[in-house]
């Protein structure tokens, strides 16, 4: 299982964004629910730029628990459960509840890998927050633009929903594209050619390869 270079980049786009939202002031119009939603993505974002800061950081001998701050991190504003049910679609009933817990934390392990593979690499891209919608009562989308190097506009936007009394990340869609209907089209197609405990073995190897890589 391998990732485009094209998602491979909107990864990495999607890491500088949720590092760097830059906050507008928010309409009058926001609602107190909305209001909420962006609040605990900020609070996540503000907590991990804290520990990209900190000195230790650029120490490996150091660096080990605020990488682990930065994991429990996105493990608290993502719901990859949530996360995970959406990406295998209508074939998640069909899984047993053992494979859904071990697909939930095998997904959550290889997208957190990736993304901590990704801080190291930020290069300074400009982002701002731009807006909020909801879509109902218990969902809602925070929007970003990013401006990369070559001054290229990418419009970034995360889906929450709440859950356990605060708003989760259960999507992010990266130039309109949803990161779960990506996953989707790529899941799907192995699941046709072989059975969930395989696609879940595949993922935890994958998300282990990107955990030795960013070992190194």
């Amino acid at each position: 299982m391998s990732l485009s270079w094209s998602w491979r980049r909107a990864l990495a786009v999607c890491c500088a964004a949720f590092l760097l939202c830059s906050a507008a002031p928010s309409s009058a119009a926001d609602s107190f629910s909305v209001a909420q939603a962006r609040q605990s993505l900020e609070v996540s974002i503000t907590r991990i730029l804290n520990c990209i800061k900190n000195p230790d950081y650029v120490n490996p001998a150091t660096r080990g628990p605020l990488r682990q701050q930065i994991e429990d991190e996105v493990l608290h504003i993502f719901d990859f459960r949530e996360f995970s049910s959406r990406t295998v679609g209508q074939r998640w009933h069909v899984f047993t509840p053992e494979q859904q817990q071990r697909f939930s934390d095998a997904f959550a392990d290889l997208l957190i890998s990736t993304y901590l593979n990704k801080i190291d690499g930020y290069n300074g891209e400009r982002v701002v927050y731009t807006g909020q919608a909801s879509s109902s009562n218990d969902r809602t989308e925070v929007r970003t633009v990013i401006t990369m190097k070559d001054v290229k506009k990418v419009p970034v936007a995360y889906r929450m929903l709440p859950k356990d009394g605060s708003w989760r990340v259960y999507d992010v869609l990266i130039e309109g594209v949803s990161l779960v209907k990506n996953y989707r089209a790529q899941f799907q197609d192995i699941l046709n050619k072989t059975e969930a405990d395989k696609l879940i073995e595949r993922i935890q190897a994958k998300a282990d390869e990107m955990r030795r890589q960013h070992a190194k």
